[in-house]
């Protein structure tokens, strides 16, 4: 790793002070973040879970529902187009130390339309009902998923710089100082050296 480059004498070693402690700040507030973030990402990392769970449970009733329908009336009980419209999805959006994410999300299920044709079966009614849930469970899995996603990935970042700063730019800074440190101590004691000689040659 090259030499920083300074300025010479207490010039050059009052900029790498100030670089240093400018870098040491940097790293403190960088470990308050990644401690934030890191609490924030296994928290997003359970709801993450549970709401995968809850969409797997919710799809496993529907099929469930469907299988038991379809016994009772056959495949072409299936073959009525719906009559309802696709469901919809709003996110709202939150942040966690500056990184966006989905914070909540709302689904919302069209009813079966009062004068669209009637399910074959109560079992094929249950199941509707049942994947309207599922549809919802989707849709807070995906936003839970993404959350932690990119609360993991600003996590991952933070991480890396962090490191960066106490395992090469901190190290380097240091070691730029004490050369500097150990320059000037030399200089001095040379002038030192330098002071006294004269002073030995007026009184000689």
């Amino acid at each position: 790793m090259a030499d920083l480059r300074t300025p010479p004498g207490r010039a050059g070693r009052m900029r790498l002070s100030r670089s240093l402690e400018v870098a040491r700040r940097g790293a403190d507030l960088l470990d308050q973040k990644l401690r934030i973030l890191r609490t924030a990402h296994d928290r997003l990392l359970r709801e993450d879970a549970a709401a995968r769970d809850r969409w797997h449970a919710r799809m496993a009733e529907a099929e469930t529902w469907l299988r038991r329908g379809l016994l009772l009336s056959g495949e072409d009980a299936l073959d009525t187009p719906p009559a309802a419209p696709r469901a919809t999805v709003e996110v709202h959006w939150t942040s966690t130390m500056g990184v966006r994410h989905p914070g909540a999300v709302s689904c919302t299920v069209p009813e079966r339309a009062p004068d669209g044709p009637p399910a074959a079966n109560t079992a094929l009614l249950r199941a509707e009902a049942a994947y309207a849930e599922a549809v919802r469970a989707a849709a807070e899995s995906a936003a839970a998923g993404e959350a932690a996603r990119a609360v993991g990935a600003e996590t991952r970042t933070t991480r890396r710089r962090l490191r960066a700063l106490r395992r090469q730019w901190i190290p380097r800074l240091e070691s730029a100082l004490a050369r500097v440190d150990a320059m000037l101590e030399q200089a001095e004691h040379e002038d030192a050296v330098r002071r006294r000689w004269a002073s030995e040659s007026r009184r000689d």
